[in-house]
């Protein structure tokens, strides 16, 4: 529309400046200021005409080439691009948004959960021009996206037991709603790129029941682990008994009264011989080992 108008624009003021070079052609002074501005006039409608052949599009978006309903399936890239002055063209981010929602939800067992989860997506560039024809007024966050987000978040999680969302499933749950919104929403031309779950909140009565159940897990575990460890300490002295057992039963039946008899001499014999101080008592009987008296 400002190209049309600057090109009438021009086309008048170049009409206007062609009547006063005339006149000023004939010597007519009166004319030389019309003449002037005409032509300033009409340089300024071609300036103003030649910047509507460009557009720029800023960094992370796409353009999208509308010709009098007519669109084109090439978007443009970011930057300044040459484009049919009388197109209008669109801009489209292709930047990652993210979009928080904060609902009640039902679990596998009826229960209300409250379920806080985001979602990550941008535009495919590839599929902005599609976006804008089959789109109403291109609106495809709120028409497409937050809709499918909170459908398919509420039939997911009706999937799952709560008790389960409490620990160990909170990731697959996740992972399981940006499956399913990537489905619904990938043929249109969004791309999701995760769907964090924030928070999960249960019921008070569950969450109690669920921690008491742990700790009473928690209990069992400690107490079989204390039993297995006493287990295992009676298997030790168990062993250990045997092994002593046989110890003695091998020693006892090397041992002779000719051996008691020789390791006593030998005894007798170092201790003689030792510096210090005793008294040796040679003892009587059938044995005849001694006594050793130490004076000090």
């Amino acid at each position: 529309m400002i190209f049309v108008l600057a090109i009438l624009v021009a086309i008048v003021a170049l009409v206007a400046w062609r009547g006063a070079a005339k006149k000023v052609q004939r010597n007519n002074a009166s004319f030389q200021q019309i003449a002037s501005t005409g032509l300033l006039v009409m340089a300024v409608a071609v300036i103003v005409a030649l910047t509507q052949m460009f557009t720029q599009v800023p960094a992370g978006h796409v353009g999208v080439v509308d010709f009098f309903g007519i669109v084109s399936d090439r978007t443009l890239p970011a930057g300044i691009n040459l484009v049919n002055p009388m197109a209008h063209v669109i801009k489209y981010s292709i930047q990652t948004k993210e979009h928080k929602e904060t609902m009640q939800v039902l679990s596998r067992e009826g229960l209300t959960i409250g379920l806080e989860v985001s979602a990550l997506y941008r535009l495919n560039p590839d599929s902005a021009a599609r976006v804008y024809k089959t789109v109403s007024g291109g609106d495809y966050e709120t028409i497409i996206l937050i809709p499918q987000f909170r459908s398919i978040s509420r039939a997911v999680t009706a999937s799952f037991q709560a008790s389960a969302l409490y620990s160990t499933e909170r990731e697959r749950l996740g992972s399981s709603i940006q499956e399913e919104f990537a489905k619904m929403v990938g043929p249109r031309g969004v791309i999701v790129e995760s769907t964090p779950i924030r928070n999960v909140a249960l019921p008070v009565q569950l969450t109690d029941a669920i921690e008491q159940k742990q700790r009473a897990d928690q209990e069992s575990q400690r107490m079989e682990f204390v039993l297995t460890k006493e287990k295992q300490e009676a298997d030790r002295k168990r062993i250990e008994a045997k092994g002593i057992a046989d110890f003695q039963t091998i020693v006892a039946a090397g041992i002779s009264e000719q051996l008691l008899r020789w390791k006593g001499i030998e005894a007798t014999e170092k201790l003689a011989q030792s510096p210090n101080t005793k008294v040796i008592i040679v003892g009587a009987g059938k044995d005849g080992l001694p006594i050793i008296l130490d004076t000090k």
